[in-house]
């Protein structure tokens, strides 16, 4: 009969258990023994709350203590050499070291993290597997094993999640450039041979090996490796069944390949892809299941269940009930966990969502459906009718007044009105800046008294205006402490804001908020992203109030920060009614109205940040062109109405940008700063190519890291980047905001920044 299934659960615990673990860990408070108990409990809960719903196949070694890829690089060994490993299994301290990097004053150690980044087209990071030249791999980590029999202990048979050995290789980078990471396959093989063999001993019935790569475009070098990978794993799992996970695509050319792999089962998104469906049911062998992923795991809409009966209907006629699987579209840690936790959120809305706990439900009465037919749930079909028809049909979705506000927008809209060449002369003038000027990102440290007199406020604790007097003072240590080191253009530093999304969403129409909606973004960093459900626009300013109070303090260039429309749209939970492109131009108006305001204020230095413009490419090339022509467009709408000597700027993080620098030119930012420390700048190898004409951040210090760089270190990462780039382009700042570091370590690597900027305008003057 058909399966319920579950690809992954989040890994954070309902009360965010792991993220307060981790962090006592790291700060000393706790033991191993004691963060490894956390670890214990949350998958224990994990199981048991699968196992009480209803599902079949349930996934173990999906729990992470930072991030699945890293446990990969653990299990077969693949530690670089920089983190001086020599132990026969990698533990916890090496293993945080490789995600956070490394600095102990008492022994004069100081390793940096490797490098990190987005998760295909999502905003979870991953960390990014180093190999070497001679690469040796060993089974060093017995996690996968070790968490079957666990789960097994208390009574719950699961079946172990493992990232491939192609995706893990393809999702990697060798420093060696006349070597490729497949050319490794071979001898990684035999570590998971030896896990599938150990595996098999211990009662495991299937495993799940995700290869998310297989819905990239793939050479036939690339699909003859998974022929030969696959063939081989077959051969050690004897009677262990393999399910081979896809997920975020289509199959396309690599469908034929797949469909001929030695593996027992298939698992497909027929959320992002429903059309493979076709060509998939005239591929599938006989003896292959399927698992098909109809409940998204990525979004929070409740799942329309007589279109997803429709499609199993379908696949169960032409496969049979024996050979299907009913599961979501891939691992559920892309979402919150319990809608239930959600007191405060408006009921309509709230009767529109469904998070990973209802999803599991979902999944189990599309199984009963297929098990004993639709009247055996003819309630559930009732009650996600109603559902589904009450959103469509509701005044806070749909506002004719933004809609055709978005309709109007003339080709001038997303055009300034000179070529940069022309501005920068403008701006020089105005700014009076030095070469390698210096700048931060935007936020500082959260600190714990701020998100105290945030609580006090929304608690009734303190008045507004008590509240304001807080921020203005914190304001007011910002810009003193940024004049004291010598910065050249200067930041409020967000002490107002919770989030680079929510606070703007917060002030704008057709976003809602949750309270208890944590999704892990990287390691112990959750965020709660905000639900677009219906017209975006813009009532009142946000940030002029508190721009405009810096620059009173200061005589220096005042830089107001904003989050940008594609950024805000990739980081939310945004709705399927609409196209992207469509929500995203109605952000962009709002996004420009703000601008206009902030200049109309006086302030002539702004920020736009587009982190997650990279993130949001389409996985296959041939869709590109049409999404960046829509997302360049949307920034140039919310960037363009300012004046030739207002200084636009853009932030970009944690993404691969050589494909797509084009993209990033003609955005037309006048500076962009991107995240290019961790890859001791080879981000900027793009560059090397292609003649960037505007100015150009290339961060100097990694933020996600705790360990302080020298002034030294981060004066050698702008020797580099001026390989790139002219002197004259480049501008020294960090990756990204700083919101989560403490003050004590960004006072002394600011300071090294500045000092580092300083020695690189000094050295210039001396060949000169």
């Amino acid at each position: 009969m058909p399966a319920a299934s579950n690809l992954g659960f989040p890994r954070i615990g309902r009360k965010r258990e792991l993220k307060k673990a981790l962090e006592s860990y790291w700060s000393g408070a706790c033991g191993v023994s004691e963060l490894e108990a956390v670890g214990a409990e949350l998958r224990k809960a994990n199981w048991r709350l699968q196992r009480d719903a209803g599902i079949d196949h349930i996934p173990s070694n999906d729990f992470s203590f930072y991030d699945h890829v890293l446990d990969t690089c653990a299990m077969v060994g693949a530690v670089p050499d920089r983190y001086a490993w020599k132990a026969s299994c990698v533990d916890l301290d090496t293993y945080f070291a490789m995600a956070r990097g490394i600095q102990d004053e008492s022994t004069g150690r100081d390793v940096i993290a490797m490098e990190m980044t987005k998760w295909f087209d999502t905003n979870y990071h991953y960390i990014v597997p180093e190999f070497a030249a001679d690469q040796k791999f060993t089974l060093a980590s017995t996690k996968a094993i070790d968490e079957f029999n666990e789960a097994k202990g208390i009574g719950v048979q699961t079946r172990p999640v493992l990232l491939g050995p192609l995706s893990f290789l393809m999702l990697g980078k060798t420093k060696d450039p006349a070597v490729e990471p497949l050319d490794l396959l071979d001898h990684l093989v035999g570590v998971y041979e030896e896990v599938l063999t150990r595996l098999g001993e211990s009662g495991a019935e299937w495993v799940q090996m995700d290869e998310p790569c297989l819905v990239l475009d793939l050479d036939a070098k690339q699909l003859s490796a998974y022929q030969q990978a696959y063939t081989r794993l077959r051969s050690a799992a004897g009677d262990l069944k393999i399910l081979l996970a896809t997920y975020f695509g289509d199959l396309g050319e690599s469908l034929d390949t797949t469909a001929a792999l030695p593996v027992d089962g298939l698992h497909v998104d027929l959320i992002r892809s429903p059309d493979q469906l076709d060509a998939l049911l005239q591929r599938l062998p006989q003896h292959m299941v399927l698992s098909a992923g109809v409940v998204d795991g990525r979004n929070v809409w409740v799942n329309d269940l007589a279109r997803s009966l429709a499609v199993l209907e379908r696949i169960q006629s032409s496969v049979g009930p024996d050979r299907l699987i009913v599961a979501p579209s891939c691992s559920m840690i892309h979402v919150p966990i319990d809608l239930g936790l959600e007191t405060q959120l408006d009921t309509e809305v709230h009767d529109w969502l469904a998070f990973a706990e209802q999803k599991l439900d979902e999944i189990v009465g599309l199984t009963r459906a297929m098990r004993e037919g639709r009247d055996a749930v003819s309630d559930l079909l009732t009650e996600s009718r109603r559902r589904i028809d009450s959103r469509r049909r509701s005044s806070k979705v749909h506002r004719q007044d933004v809609k055709d506000r978005a309709a109007g927008i003339r080709p001038g809209d997303a055009s300034r009105a000179s070529p940069f060449s022309q501005r920068r002369l403008l701006q020089k003038q105005k700014l009076g800046l030095p070469r390698f000027p210096t700048t931060t990102i935007g936020s500082f440290p959260q600190t714990p008294q701020m998100r105290t007199n945030r609580a006090a406020l929304r608690n009734g604790k303190i008045t507004r205006e008590q509240y304001e007097r807080f921020l203005e003072a914190e304001i007011a240590e910002t810009i003193r402490f940024q004049e004291e080191i010598g910065l050249d253009v200067l930041v409020h530093g967000e002490p107002e804001r919770n989030d680079m999304v929510q606070y703007f969403g917060e002030q704008l129409t057709g976003f809602a908020f949750t309270q208890q909606a944590w999704v892990q973004s990287y390691g112990s960093r959750y965020v709660r992203p905000p639900i677009i459900y219906g017209d975006v626009s813009r009532p009142q300013p946000m940030t002029v109030r508190w721009a405009t109070y810096a620059a009173s303090l200061t005589d220096k260039p005042i830089k107001a920060m904003l989050t940008g429309p594609i950024t805000m749209l990739q980081w939310s939970f945004v709705r399927d009614d609409q196209s992207r492109r469509d929500t995203a131009r109605q952000i962009a108006l709002a996004v420009r109205d703000e601008v206009g305001d902030l200049e109309a204020a006086g302030i002539g230095v702004i920020q736009i940040d587009e982190p997650a413009i990279r993130e949001g490419l389409p996985l296959r090339r041939h869709d590109w062109p049409a999404y960046l022509e829509w997302a360049v467009e949307c920034f140039r709408i919310a960037s363009s109405c300012v004046r030739d000597d207002t200084q636009i700027h853009t932030h970009m993080c944690y993404a691969e940008f050589n494909d797509i620098v084009e993209a990033i030119a003609a955005l037309d930012a006048d500076v962009i700063s991107i995240e290019s420390s961790r890859s001791q700048m080879e981000l900027l190898d793009a560059f090397e190519s292609y003649d960037y004409p505007n100015e150009i951040g290339p961060g100097v210090y990694d933020i996600h890291s705790p360990r302080i760089p020298s002034a030294e270190e981060m004066r050698e990462l702008l020797s580099r980047a001026t390989r790139y780039l002219s002197a004259d382009q480049v501008w020294v700042n960090p990756d990204c905001g700083l919101k989560t570091r403490c003050w004590e370590e960004i006072r002394p690597a600011l300071r090294n920044m500045v000092q580092a900027a300083q020695a690189m305008r000094a050295e210039l003057a001396e060949v000169r």
